[in-house]
């Protein structure tokens, strides 16, 4: 990797430093290629993306970011994940190195404030965005459909009793 590459490199992950609300920093040694590839295969589904990185440059990427804070965790086999949904990448990376145990998980960050390997595992318990988003619409929802439902009954009662009451007097 010559100068230029290195320096497009630190740029664009300065870019996913300072972008990303969530990152998580992992260590992956031992991993098969395939294990590999089928965990960025399930961070790609979840919206999130996983990347092995040089340790030093990754540190030069992380100044002035909010996720400097973890600039002491890029030691030894380190990998990153990280998403635009603050929950995705720290619930695929849990459930993977529950899986796994080669994947570990170091610590990560979210929205500048540092979190330990548990403050990962707290996070990845969260529902998703998407979930809330669903949990939110059947919730406005409900009511809804309730007031709909009280409203259509005294107008289907008031309908019943004037057609008993127009057969009535045809009848008579």
């Amino acid at each position: 990797m010559d100068r230029a590459q290195k320096r497009e490199l630190v740029a664009s992950l300065h870019d996913v430093f300072s972008a990303a609300p969530v990152l998580v920093v992992t260590h992956y040694k031992g991993l098969s290629v395939a294990e590999m590839s089928a965990l960025r295969a399930r961070m790609r589904e979840a919206g999130a993306s996983f990347k092995v990185t040089k340790n030093r440059l990754t540190r030069l990427a992380l100044r002035g970011t909010p996720s400097e804070v973890a600039a002491d965790l890029f030691t030894g086999p380190t990998a990153i994940g990280f998403s635009d949904d603050p929950v995705a990448a720290p619930k695929v990376l849990a459930k993977f190195a529950k899986e796994n145990d080669k994947l570990i998980i170091l610590g990560g960050v979210l929205e500048g404030r540092a979190l330990d390997v548990d403050g990962v595992r707290a996070l990845a318990e969260l529902p998703s965005l998407d979930e809330l988003r669903a949990k939110l619409v059947g919730l406005i929802q409900t009511p809804a459909r309730q007031i709909a439902s009280i409203l259509q009954a005294p107008g289907g009662q008031v309908a019943r009793v004037l057609a008993a009451h127009a057969e009535k007097q045809q009848a008579a």
